[in-house]
Parts: C-alpha cells; structure tokens; sequence
C-alpha cells in the first residue's frame, strides 16, 4: 500500500466468507491493491466467491461501485450545459431500442452517451449492429466524445479503456469463476460504468424471460432496485423498467436486419411493440432529464430519423449507402392451421446466434447478414405450411444448427394465448 502498510487481502476473505459486512476503507483499499496486483487474481476469485454466497448490504455494494469507478477516469459532461440521460438494457433478442431512443431523446436537446457493448450469445450487441452500416466506428477518443455531443447530442459508441478498468478484470475473473449470476455484482459492474460515464439520469430497461438474463421477475425486480439505490448514493437519478422478454422484439433478430427494422420506427412506422417501448423510453428518459417533449409526434415527423442519420455520419458512416444483404437461407412453416401462441425468445436469439450474428467469445467476428425474421408472432393466425420464420445468413452450412435451435419453440393452437403487457413494472418513475 502507499502508506507502506501491507494489504489484509486474507482478512478481507475471510469476514466476507464468514458473513460479515466490509468497510468502506476494506473496499477501496483491496480495489487499490486489486489493481496493483497486490490482491492476487487467486485471492480475488475467492472474495468473489463469498460475495456470491454471502452477498454484499447496499451500503457495500455502492462503495464497490465507487472504488470501480475509483480505478479509472470519470467524464465530466457539465461543460455542455444541457442535461444528459441515458439508458441501459440488460439485454433481450430482438432489442434494438438503443438505436432508437438515442436520437429519439437527443431531438429534444438532451446529451445522451451510450456507450455500449457487443453481443455474446443469444442476446446482440448494439455495437456490432451499427458496425453492419458502411464505414460507421464505434471507438471515439474523449476529446471527439465530448464534441460529438456538444454538435450533434446523441452518440453510441465503445466503453473506453480509461473508465472503470477494474471491472473489466472482475467481468473477466466473474466469467471463468462462475460468479456471475450475483445481484450485488452484477449491479455492480453495470452501473460502475454508466456513473463513469457522466450522466445525470439514467432509465434501466431491466428484460425479463426466457430470452433475458433475468428469467425471473422478483429477481428483476431486486436487480433494479439495487441499481437505483447505486445511482442514487453516487449522484445519478436512477429509474427502471421490468420489460417483457419471452418473445423477441420486433420481427428482426441480427445485425443488419434489426438496423433495417429500427430506421423503419424512426421513419414513423415499424412493429407496434418495437415502436410503442421506444416512445415509452423515451418519455421515461425525458422525465428524467426535465425535458418537455413528444417522442411519438418525432418518429412521425422525421425528426427521429434525420437525427440518426446524423449521428451516423458523425462517426463515418454513410446513411445512404444500402445495408449488407440478407440471403434467404431456409424457412420453418407452420405445422397446422391455427393461432401462433408462443414464439420462445431464447431459441429465436439461439437461431441468429447460430446462422452468425452472435460470437461464443470475445473478439469472434459476427455475420452482418445473419439474422431471424419472426412473420408470425403470437396473437397472429397462420394457415398450415406458411412460413413463420425466416432464416438469413451468408453461410449455408449453419442453417441446419440454427433450425434445430427452434425445435419445440412454436407454438400453434386454436386460441391465442393470453396478452402479456410489455411493461411488466416501473421503478422509480
């Protein structure tokens, strides 16, 4: 330590282990000796442990956060005189709201600096779905952040290297030590980088079912609290919405597909699920940020749109340039006449995954062709053989995995199935 006092790394494990609470100097203190590897990556795996089992009081688990946040640099976003808000998902299939909502909220003279990440496994990846748009790049140096920002409002862009690095390590530890699924930790790392990140407001769209993180609604329910109450003890105005996920969003799943479907909502029409959370958020967003505002009435007028295009071209893309195609691979058809009833989000986001457009690990390249399209989703009539997904991709030779992925994920009866509201619950709001 600076002070020339050796670090208590094991004292530290073993009060966690036997249950008890660590202080706010344990904390920062370990973060410290973390980052300097005084605090073995040994060590640490079995903090992380405990953790796990032992969990962490709301108190711990802000000082955690800050001592993440600690580990690095923290934007300032004062100098642009403007409220910001931001927003984040815990990840769905089919969830291409960010592309949406940043301009959405931006046309109204909020700051919004997303900064997001890339999809593994079933659930994409917002980076790697604008990446799909000619020349468009994700990495933005804080100098050009801050300008994009100032000029244009909204960007979407890469989680830099200098903010919150230490949970880059835990993420990585957290991944090959089984302790991922732990609210405390969870909440942790997501919020270590959105307070990072400078924003005033924050809306976290927390997803719940079968193709979420969170499958489970009182689960959800303790995520965002847990996060609210984080973004509160550091500063930041913190709601959340529970949303639905047991079906995919929209009827586009993949890279280029779901840009295509998005720049649909934008231009003023697009699925009513996709189209109804986006003006949802948005609002929500503007609440937050103490902005007056109609989302509804700019996705009508093109406003929406031409702020995105903006956006798009702030960062080297061309907006006018067509979107890689999407070759037909294969279909799986309706088995009998009848009312689609369940079309299971998870497979559908396994499927996509599959033809390409997901990676099993980081830094795999992904397919901007790959993609599901949902013809049918449940409440709509289908007649026997017609067609309710499509599979697209580049590569033949994966359209027999991704079938097999929606083996028993289609569902077709005589009657709907019974509506599901797609806000489950808001916290905060």
């Amino acid at each position: 330590m600076s002070d020339g006092t050796r670090f208590d790394g094991v004292g530290v494990i073993r009060t966690k282990r036997d249950g008890g609470a660590l202080t706010p100097d344990q904390i920062r203190a370990l973060m410290r000796a973390y980052m300097s590897r005084e605090f073995a990556e040994e060590q640490m795996s079995a903090l992380l442990m405990a953790i796990f089992w032992r969990g962490m009081t709301s108190a711990e688990t802000a000082e955690w956060t800050g001592a993440m946040i600690a580990s690095g640099e923290r934007a300032d976003l004062s100098g642009l005189g403007r409220p910001s808000v931001d927003k984040h998902s815990t990840g769905g299939v089919g969830d291409k709201l960010s592309l949406i909502i940043v301009p959405l909220v931006a046309v109204f003279g909020a700051v919004v600096p997303q900064m997001s990440g890339r999809g593994l496994g079933h659930t994409g990846g917002t980076l790697d779905k604008l990446e799909s748009i000619p020349g468009w790049r994700p990495d933005l140096d804080p100098a050009a952040l801050l300008e994009m920002l100032d000029k244009v409002g909204g960007v979407i862009t890469a989680a830099g290297d200098e903010m919150a690095p230490a949970d880059r390590r835990l993420y990585a530890l957290r991944d090959i030590t089984a302790t991922v699924e732990s609210i405390p930790l969870i909440a942790s790392s997501i919020m270590s980088k959105k307070v990072a990140e400078g924003t005033q407001s924050l809306l976290l769209d927390i997803k719940v079912g079968s193709g979420a993180f969170m499958t489970d609604i009182d689960q959800a329910r303790l995520l965002g609290s847990t996060m609210i109450e984080i973004g509160q003890a550091h500063g930041v105005r913190t709601a959340a919405m529970l949303t639905a996920m047991d079906t995919p969003l929209g009827r586009a799943v993949g890279n280029a597909v779901e840009v295509a479907e998005a720049l649909d909502v934008l231009g003023g029409g697009g699925p009513a699920d996709i189209r109804d959370l986006s003006v949802a958020e948005a609002e929500a967003m503007l609440q937050l940020a103490g902005i007056d505002g109609d989302p509804a009435k700019a996705l009508t007028d093109g406003r929406a749109l031409d702020k995105f295009r903006e956006m798009i071209r702030a960062q080297g893309g061309d907006p006018d340039q067509p979107l890689p195609a999407s070759p037909l691979l294969g279909v799986v058809s309706a088995p009998r006449d009848g009312i689609v009833r369940r079309l299971d989000a998870y497979a559908v986001g396994m499927a996509s995954w599959r033809l390409g457009a997901g990676r099993s690990r980081p830094g795999e390249a992904v397919s901007a062709a790959a993609g599901v399209i949902c013809l049918a989703k449940p409440g709509e009539p289908v007649a026997k053989g017609q067609p309710i997904v499509e599979l697209r991709g580049d590569d033949p030779g994966r359209l027999d995995a991704a079938r097999a992925e929606l083996a028993g994920a289609i569902d077709v009866g005589d009657e709907p199935a019974p509506a599901s509201p797609l806000i489950l619950q808001r916290i905060g709001l």
